[in-house]
């Protein structure tokens, strides 16, 4: 797996100051993304398993941090690295809280395998594809109207996509 960024504090992806790891590799291509060489899955650098365990002892010690985000690309195109990777942080970050950005929807996480897993392991996720028709930029945490911030947790428990509030 390549991240095309990593920044280590941020308010911008997620509720609280949180840790962003920006995913390499991206098949949704939407119109108007703001990233679109994230779409590359080789862009930017190698997410060794060294650089990821100086990220989690980074995020472990930061006490100002609410927690990672995982955005993109899409992370879920990666699922299983990230799998790995979340359940180290969650290892060693358990009072913190994983937020995820995905083109996919919350339904259609349900369906796959690995993506189900990754699902599993984060708090929220802002589901749905970037469409430049229904942005919006008065909206928090994500860029369109047809995005939803879905608290995971709930919305299994419940069997239904159940928005964060």
């Amino acid at each position: 797996m390549h991240i095309c960024d990593y920044r280590s504090e941020s308010i911008n992806e997620g509720i609280g100051l949180r840790a962003v790891v920006f995913v390499s590799g991206c098949r949704h291509a939407c119109p108007g993304c703001f990233n679109p060489e994230s779409w590359d899955f080789n862009y930017g650098q190698a997410f060794t398993p060294s650089r990821q365990q100086e990220v989690i002892q980074e995020i472990s010690t930061n006490p100002l941090l609410h927690g990672m985000t995982l955005c993109g690309g899409d992370p879920f195109f990666s699922a299983d690295a990230c799998i790995s990777f979340v359940t180290s942080f969650r290892n060693a970050c358990p009072d913190k809280t994983v937020w995820a950005y995905t083109g996919f929807t919350f339904e259609a996480l349900l369906h796959q395998d690995k993506h189900r897993q990754l699902l599993e392991l984060c708090d929220v996720i802002i589901d749905g594809k970037f469409k430049s028709e229904e942005k919006d930029t008065s909206l928090r945490f994500r860029g369109s109207r047809n995005q939803r911030i879905i608290d995971v947790k709930k919305s299994l428990s419940l069997g239904a996509a159940i928005e964060w509030a």
